[in-house]
């Protein structure tokens, strides 16, 4: 399976964390990175730097208010007086100010709440280099798809909770949707997107929450007591023209191996039904009983057979890398994973 990574990915450090009223360590470190590549390399996968895709590209998926903020946005920020290193929000507008006719600040502070969900994602000076070559990674998966073939993007930051115009949950630019964007253009008429993080798919179903050639799939952990709390429930089913092209799957905590696959295999039968011409697969490790901050309680036998299940559709696929903040084990359920979705 090709591996699309590059090494200037790992010069976004994050350091900014804030969890129930307290500064903690980032979880999403380069590390994280470092672990996953040592696994692709000991499985002896060839891995390539993808080409930076133009900003027309990302323009597909993301707004290009947003595009400039995230790649520009560091150098205002670094002009303001007594400045922190990294770009924080300390506000973000509330439902009533935008139903009162809130509208994009013209200053950085402003900008930061408008284009940021939450505060869980910090831009540095690197932040924008290694956000666009994770996309990067993405949409060259997307070509190896479209070409009949299936291929790892291995994405760091993460991308799924990123809206079109808005970061969240570590995520700047949605990679998974990127790819499924590509995936339309490139000739698909059907594209599946199946999402196995333990933490729900907002930004994805969010960007195609109104479209009906893109289904969006998502197993995860019970969205009352988890993030992003405030949606990721089963009766999100889409609007519009996507009404009934979103399946949220939320899961009590604690549910290991058996609750969890059967999930995913109710996933698995929707994309048949949906004769799905290709698959996008936002691989999280966060499920894991040795998370963290776990929710689930799934083993390495259970993402294994999560890849066997998964390959078992025989569609061409992009498994594109989302969370996972164990350092110490998601390289040996990486391992798992494709070993079995390959077969």
């Amino acid at each position: 399976m090709q591996v699309f990574w590059d090494p200037v990915q790992l010069a976004h450090a994050p350091v900014f964390f804030l969890q129930r009223g307290q500064l903690r360590r980032n979880f999403e470190v380069p590390a994280r990175a470092e672990a996953l590549l040592e696994a692709c390399q000991a499985m002896g996968l060839a891995i390539t730097a993808a080409r930076l895709p133009p900003r027309a590209m990302l323009e597909t998926v993301h707004t290009p208010a947003y595009l400039d903020f995230l790649q520009h946005g560091h150098a205002a920020w670094q002009a303001l007086p007594d400045h922190g290193a990294e770009i924080v929000a300390n506000i973000h507008p509330a439902p009533e100010m935008l139903a009162n006719g809130g509208r994009l600040p013209s200053g950085i502070v402003g900008q930061a709440g408008w284009f940021t969900a939450d505060a869980a994602c910090p831009i540095g000076p690197d932040t924008w280099p290694a956000i666009h070559a994770a996309a990067a990674g993405a949409l060259a998966a997307a070509a190896v798809v479209a070409a009949g073939g299936s291929a790892y993007a291995l994405a760091r930051p993460p991308g799924h909770h990123a809206y079109a115009a808005r970061a969240g949950g570590h995520c700047y630019l949605n990679n998974a949707a990127l790819a499924a964007q590509q995936l339309r253009a490139l000739g698909a008429a059907r594209v599946a997107v199946l999402d196995i993080d333990s933490h729900h798919g907002n930004g994805t179903k969010g960007i195609f929450w109104d479209r009906d050639d893109v289904l969006c799939v998502s197993v995860h952990a019970d969205p009352n007591r988890y993030y992003p709390w405030y949606v990721g429930h089963e009766d999100e089913r889409g609007g519009g023209s996507g009404a009934g092209f979103t399946l949220n799957l939320p899961l009590e905590f604690g549910t290991a191996d058996a609750g969890w696959l059967e999930a995913i295999g109710q996933g698995i039968v929707e994309i048949f039904r949906f004769r799905a011409d290709a698959l996008v697969v936002s691989l999280g490790f966060d499920a894991s009983q040795d998370e963290p901050l776990a929710a689930l309680a799934v083993s390495a036998d259970g993402f294994a057979r999560a890849g066997a299940a998964i390959g078992g559709l025989r569609l061409p696929a992009a498994i594109v890398q989302e969370g996972g903040y164990n350092i110490d084990i998601i390289g040996r359920l990486l391992t798992r994973f494709l070993t079995e979705f390959a077969g």
